[in-house]
């Protein structure tokens, strides 16, 4: 991390001066990714509360808050520890960056803002790529589960076409600029996913050279509905399932539990209390609370209790029957909580990479990468890079003496694997301490 640490010289003072940023003025001018003078390019995106996010391609990031000279001092990952690191803006319309004692220059691209329509619901989308002429690799930006406009937050529609691949990003229905309702419909988002690449397609014109879908988390059971409906050339799944909606809470559950040190007896009571209130939330909120009343109160003293989280079980533990039926409202999303996703994956021929991580407690990833894996062995397209000790985003952590966790940086060779898969479908050398499972035959 040295290379973030260098004090930052008389440039950090100049560009201050002619870029402080007050509370309540806008930030948007600074959001852009940046090319050092020593070669390394770092990105600038959003945050919260008037805080910026930096972001380098090696993995590393930070929060920086803005200084009462102007100077924007970061931190490391998500702690609130100083990383030494400090960032100074020029005036908006010059564009430059001093990067810990580096300058810098915004990197251009081609961008093309859009619309397309799903279903008679008009989407809102964006298409950035590098400057120039050349063919190049598209990637579609498909999301997760989130409520957040992507063409405000996903920071890979800057970070790749600064590598040289092109994105294209949208905002999903009943989120950001799109219209519609928000759903977890996994069917209609697939369709909405081909109906974004269809426009990428159209966009890029004479520049497409390969195109495919990216996807994070509840993407990965979207992106590989939508390759079996259009015609692409690879698919990248990040931090995803290839199980459903309720083995991913169960598997959440025992993974949680069991790195707590409880027994396996421990653990198969909670997991029937998760399932209890599986049931419960599934049905839409209508049924099965006689089960779970009970099944709270056998267990309530237990010493696990207290620990038993899974990916959503816990929201439910401490909500009585009442608070329980309101919920039906806030959740109709029409989430296909025992949608298999397998049939569909044994369908896809396109080429496949799966990024996993082993500390997941969002997706837990051991069973679906058993099950890619198996795929692979069948003779699939599919590749598998498991990251051990990365989490849910593909991000490393920190544990607290209370057991928290908080995240510090991106694991090493994540976001230079998605490059490279999107560019040729191949992946070179080593990616930090990924485990690569690769398909017996090369991939076209």
């Amino acid at each position: 991390m040295s290379c973030f640490v260098r004090p930052c010289i008389a440039l950090c003072a100049l560009f201050a001066a002619t870029s402080v940023v007050r509370a309540g003025d806008t930030l948007d001018c600074h959001i852009g990714s940046y090319r050092l003078d020593d070669g390394n390019v770092v990105d600038i995106a959003p945050s919260d509360d008037d805080t910026l996010r930096w972001r380098q391609f090696d993995g590393a990031t930070g929060r920086l808050r803005q200084g009462a000279d102007g100077i924007w001092k970061s931190t490391y990952g998500w702690t609130d520890r100083d990383d030494g690191a400090t960032v100074a803006f020029s005036a908006c319309n010059t564009g430059g960056i001093d990067f810990s004692g580096v300058s810098g220059q915004r990197v251009a691209f081609d961008v093309r803002e859009a619309t397309f329509k799903s279903h008679d619901t008009v989407l809102a989308g964006r298409l950035v790529m590098p400057k120039g002429e050349d063919q190049v690799p598209i990637v579609v930006l498909l999301h997760g589960s989130e409520h957040d406009s992507a063409l405000s937050d996903y920071f890979l529609q800057r970070m790749l076409p600064a590598e040289g691949v092109g994105a294209f990003v949208y905002d999903k229905r009943g989120t950001g600029k799109s219209g519609g309702h928000y759903t977890q419909d996994y069917s209609l988002l697939a369709d909405d996913a081909v109906a974004a690449l269809r426009k990428a397609r159209q966009l890029a014109g004479a520049r497409l050279g390969r195109i495919g879908y990216q996807a994070g988390s509840q993407g990965g059971w979207v992106a590989p509905i939508a390759a079996n409906r259009t015609s692409l050339d690879f698919v990248i799944v990040c931090f995803g399932l290839a199980v459903n909606v309720i083995d991913e809470d169960q598997e959440s559950v025992e993974l949680q539990l069991r790195e707590k040190g409880y027994s396996a007896d421990d653990i198969a009571s909670a997991l029937a209390v998760a399932s209890a209130a599986e049931a419960v939330f599934a049905s839409g909120f209508t049924r099965g609370f006689e089960n779970f009343d009970a099944l709270r109160a056998t267990y309530k003293s237990a010493p696990w209790y207290k620990d038993l989280r899974g990916d959503y079980t816990y929201m439910f533990l401490p909500q009585s029957q009442a608070e329980l039926r309101a919920m039906r409202a806030e959740f109709n999303w029409g989430i296909p909580f025992h949608y298999d996703p397998m049939p569909t994956l044994r369908a896809d021929r396109v080429p496949q990479l799966w990024i996993l991580g082993g500390e997941d407690y969002e997706a837990p990833s051991a069973e679906t990468r058993r099950r890619i894996e198996s795929l692979i062995a069948m003779g699939r397209p599919f590749t598998v890079a498991y990251y051990s000790r990365a989490e849910h985003g593909m991000t490393l952590f920190e544990t607290g003496a209370d057991g928290s966790r908080i995240s510090t940086r991106y694991a090493s060779g994540y976001f230079r694997m998605i490059r490279d898969f999107a560019r040729d479908g191949r992946l070179r050398g080593s990616y930090g301490d990924a485990e690569l499972t690769t398909p017996s035959a090369p991939i076209h």
